[in-house]
């Protein structure tokens, strides 16, 4: 089974099932009953930063297993649907806001905070929005969460924000940034300091989705997990699956070179 197909999405998805985890929002992960409780649960976070048609095909497939999700939105079209938004909404997953505020106003941080507000509400108009997850931009010189070294989303009815508010010695995070499942060496922001290179030190790194189907068969996945996934990278057309194949190799190059000029 080729990897990074719709197929072998809902394959990973049944393989977690059938080892006894809850999928749950991050929402849902917020409060304290889910934060505290002991039980096995994935929360199911992905990141539509492109190609929002195939978000409804990942929502669609969670439907049908019974999986609840966060989808994360950004503003510009390439992610803002309100179709899609309001089919994903109907199939009953979480909505929230991808910001990328201080990118959008050059840094700007007043600027940023009243830009966020506006599409906070836009948000709102489809879903009623409780958390919020930065866009990572790597091309960008400005960190989205330095937006909130000056204001506080809390004040305006947030209840989390995955980087800042997730515990992390509880929560294992798995991503698929950069097209692979140890993105994290290439990526620029879409990582959890220090606890990466402790996982990869106990053995708890996988590169193919086939490896980390293994790897949940065989009980060696942590109990709480995070997963993130960007659903433009998932699709059974082949046309368009050799396309994203491609062109995240190009940016894993570029990423590269960010990641040491950032180091030197």
């Amino acid at each position: 089974m080729r990897d990074f197909t719709l197929d072998i999405y809902r394959t990973l998805l049944e393989t977690l099932q059938a080892k006894g985890y809850e999928f749950i929002s991050y929402a849902e992960y917020q409060k304290s009953k889910i934060k505290n409780q002991k039980s096995k649960f994935v929360i199911l976070r992905h990141d539509v930063d492109a190609k929002p048609e195939n978000s409804l095909k990942t929502a669609q497939i969670e439907k049908s297993l019974g999986a609840r999700a966060t989808y994360y939105f950004r503003v510009g079209k390439e992610s803002n649907n309100p179709e899609v938004i309001r089919a994903i909404v109907a199939l009953g997953h979480e909505i929230g806001y991808h910001y990328e505020d201080m990118s959008l106003c050059g840094g700007d941080i007043d600027k940023a905070y009243d830009h966020f507000t506006t599409w906070l509400d836009y948000f709102r108009q489809y879903y009623a929005v409780e958390t919020i997850c930065m866009h990572g931009a790597p091309t960008s010189k400005w960190d989205g969460k330095d937006l909130w070294k000056q204001y506080d989303y809390k004040t305006l009815g947030i209840t989390g924000e995955p980087y800042l508010d997730t515990d992390f010695s509880d929560v294992f995070y798995l991503t698929d940034t950069g097209r692979c499942w140890d993105g994290y060496k290439v990526s620029v922001r879409d990582k959890i300091p220090g606890h990466q290179d402790e996982w990869t030190k106990a053995g708890l790194t996988w590169h193919t989705t086939p490896q980390l189907i293994a790897a949940i068969e065989q009980g060696r996945l942590p109990e709480h997990v995070m997963m993130t996934t960007h659903p433009q990278r998932w699709t059974n057309n082949r046309g368009a699956w050799y396309k994203e194949a491609i062109t995240q190799k190009l940016k894993n190059i570029i990423k590269r070179i960010l990641l040491w000029k950032t180091k030197n």
